[in-house]
């Protein structure tokens, strides 16, 4: 099997990277694109709910919880050191892209969401854009999305990975 594509999602705080991934994902969806995602948090976090059984699994010392549902499963491992991206995303193998909000200083390609409001300054390297998506019109040789244009990103998307659109078949 093929390793789906990586995609980053990168921009200063308050940008509007989560708003803009919500309405990529659907717009793949639409299209019956397989989407994973990964969502990068440098603070660590927890997804136990206190009291019910897996955080009660946790308590009590696992290094590993597992949940699992005929409709969907969630691990929570303990790790000694921050998984490379490359890793986490081989848990997912089974997807037609992989979009991640953050990491944005690995070397995957990114887009990257600027707002005026919050800076007139990009964070990435020009190297690594493959789009950028702003309310400002930049001229950096690589192309520029409107922050409402719902369609262009995942039509750069589909042709540049060449992702499937099931909605023919």
């Amino acid at each position: 099997m093929e390793k789906p594509p990586i995609v980053c999602v990168a921009g200063k705080s308050g940008a509007g990277k989560t708003t803009f991934l919500e309405k990529l994902i659907r717009e793949l969806k639409n299209r019956k694109v397989r989407v994973g995602t990964i969502k990068h948090d440098a603070h660590g976090f927890d997804m136990n709910i206190p009291g019910k059984d897996t955080w009660r699994h946790a308590q009590a010392g696992a290094n590993a919880v597992i949940i699992s549902s005929p409709a969907r499963f969630a691990l929570i491992k303990n790790v000694e050191e921050e998984m490379s991206l490359d890793r986490v995303a081989e848990l997912i193998p089974d997807m037609d892209i992989i979009l991640v909000e953050g990491y944005k200083r690995s070397s995957r390609p990114k887009i990257e969401i600027s707002r005026t409001a919050q800076s007139n300054e990009l964070i990435c390297m020009s190297d690594d854009l493959i789009a950028l998506v702003s309310d400002a019109k930049w001229d950096i040789g690589i192309p520029l999305f409107d922050l409402d244009d719902s369609s262009g990103v995942p039509d750069l998307l589909m042709e540049k990975y060449d992702l499937p659109d099931r909605r023919k078949t």
